[in-house]
């Protein structure tokens, strides 16, 4: 079934298809030249200006690459001493202006991932850390997405990857979503294929634990206990390497510095509620007290763990399975920010194949356009300031893969009968 078709027939009225592999080339190649010359100005207007305030790419790299040099010359434990880390930072980048002042807020585990980082310098290791992520995120969502089975999907996959404005936050930052992304993804894969994979790429999850909050529901939804039991065995074993690394001492910093992070940012950041699109964020922006603000999220968010968990028990298809994990993960957390949202790289994949191949039903491929631009308005919006619509998309994504998940097993029951 070629996606270009005029229009698909599923068990609803026609639906007619904008979305084409022509289409979806033309608009990433015009979002790509975008992007590029964004980002170059970005880089001249940095390298020239003696602002400390001035926005300069890698800044999220930046943290990872300092807390690797420390970790090389000093103390891991002091990557959690905050005055010891903004001055590491500060010497290593001097015109890091309002970025120097930033704790390190990742587990002692993740600590052994950056270890590495500064044997390379930073003006190498960054490009190469942003390019193993765009390759794994791509291999990732091809494998759990099934692309390989759409028609034109060979021509535009990559292009439309590179160009994605989810991938363009995130490496312009210089952040890591893209690789938990991949992580979480592959996981979904390889769930009931190898089991003890699965497991250890939910256990590296670990190194940010908010993003692996679905996989201990899911995984008991489906009843996949070996790939439950490694990846809780890799999770602890991730989390004792991290800790007899860095000390108590790490454990105790790391907890106290998360919780000045949710008092300060996550509670009465303003500019972190225009950048971050969890339902939180947009009932603190709506002037709702934080009691009231956790309340609401914490209903959102079990609505969001029990649809994937309905999705998870009740059909066995990867591209749906990786879609709702991803869209819920990204509902059910207070704390996601922008650069986070290269994590919808992989439901995007998965619709576009399950619409080509099964038929799009009506509105997904609006639900997938909004997704794919969403990233963008959360990066401009601590500019504009407009209100935060990033739980009204994620929110709609998960009721059409709902929708979806239904009409599946109604299709697979119509067969079943056929067969008898």
């Amino acid at each position: 079934m070629d996606i270009s078709s005029s229009s698909i027939r599923t068990d609803e009225r026609p639906v007619r298809v904008w979305l084409t592999p022509g289409r979806i080339a033309l608009y990433s190649a015009v979002m790509l030249t975008i992007g590029v010359l964004f980002v170059s100005l970005l880089v001249w207007n940095g390298v020239l200006s003696t602002d400390p305030g001035t926005f300069r790419p890698g800044s999220g790299y930046m943290v990872f690459w300092s807390a690797s040099h420390l970790m090389l010359h000093g103390s891991s434990w002091q990557a959690y001493d905050v005055p010891t880390f903004s001055r590491v930072l500060a010497g290593l980048f001097p015109t890091t202006g309002r970025y120097a002042f930033l704790p390190w807020l990742y587990p002692p585990s993740y600590l052994l991932v950056v270890a590495p980082f500064a044997l390379l310098p930073y003006a190498i290791s960054y490009p190469l850390f942003i390019a193993l992520g765009i390759v794994l995120l791509g291999v990732a969502a091809w494998r759990v997405s099934g692309l390989a089975a759409t028609p034109g999907a060979k021509r535009v996959s990559w292009l439309a990857l590179l160009a994605c404005p989810g991938v363009f936050v995130t490496a312009t930052y210089g952040q890591n979503a893209m690789l938990t992304a991949a992580c979480a993804a592959l996981a979904v894969y390889f769930v009931d294929r190898r089991p003890m994979l699965a497991g250890f790429l939910i256990g590296l999850l670990s190194v940010k634990p908010q993003l692996a909050l679905l996989f201990p529901f899911v995984l008991i939804a489906a009843r996949a206990w070996r790939a439950f039991a490694w990846a809780a065995a890799f999770a602890v074993a991730f989390t004792a390497l991290g800790v007899a690394t860095g000390g108590i001492e790490s454990v105790r910093l790391f907890l106290q510095n998360a919780g000045a992070l949710r008092s300060l940012i996550i509670e009465h950041g303003v500019p972190f509620w225009f950048a971050s699109p969890t339902p939180f964020a947009a009932f603190r922006l709506a002037g709702l007290s934080p009691a009231l603000a956790y309340a609401g999220q914490a209903g959102i968010a079990a609505i969001a763990i029990a649809a994937a968990c309905f999705v998870w028990h009740r059909n066995r298809d990867g591209r749906l399975r990786g879609a709702v994990l991803v869209i819920a993960t990204l509902a059910a957390n207070p704390y996601v920010w922008h650069y986070e949202l290269s994590w919808l790289c992989i439901p995007i994949a998965c619709m576009i194949a399950i619409g080509s191949q099964n038929g799009w039903l009506r509105g997904e491929q609006s639900v997938v356009a909004a997704m794919w631009a969403l990233p963008l308005y959360e990066f401009l919006n601590p500019w504009m300031k407009l209100p935060q619509i990033g739980p009204v998309v994620t929110s709609v994504a998960l009721l059409m893969l709902l929708r979806r998940a239904q009409v599946a097993g109604r299709g697979a029951r119509t067969d079943s009968v056929r067969t008898r």
